[in-house]
């Protein structure tokens, strides 16, 4: 996952529920991804509700667990 991506899943109240994925420099040159979890609904401010650092290949799984289970799709970034 070496570029940024954004998952958003729409809300009956005509927000958003989100989820961005974005490439971050871990220990020793490791590459690692910063996962932000949120929601949005405008014209408020975004609100962040989980930061987490994983590996390449959990954001992955994470990714894909997010497609198939939670009803996310990929999305230009919102903000």
């Amino acid at each position: 996952m070496p570029k940024p991506l954004w998952l958003v899943r729409p809300r009956p109240d005509g927000g958003c529920d989100y989820v961005s994925f974005l490439p971050a420099q871990g220990p020793i040159g490791a590459t690692t991804v910063e996962m932000r979890e949120g929601s949005h609904l405008p014209p408020q401010l975004p609100l962040l509700k989980h930061r987490k650092r994983l590996g390449a290949e959990e954001a992955e799984h994470c990714r894909r667990r997010l497609q198939l289970e939670a009803g996310f799709r990929c999305s230009e970034p919102l903000f």
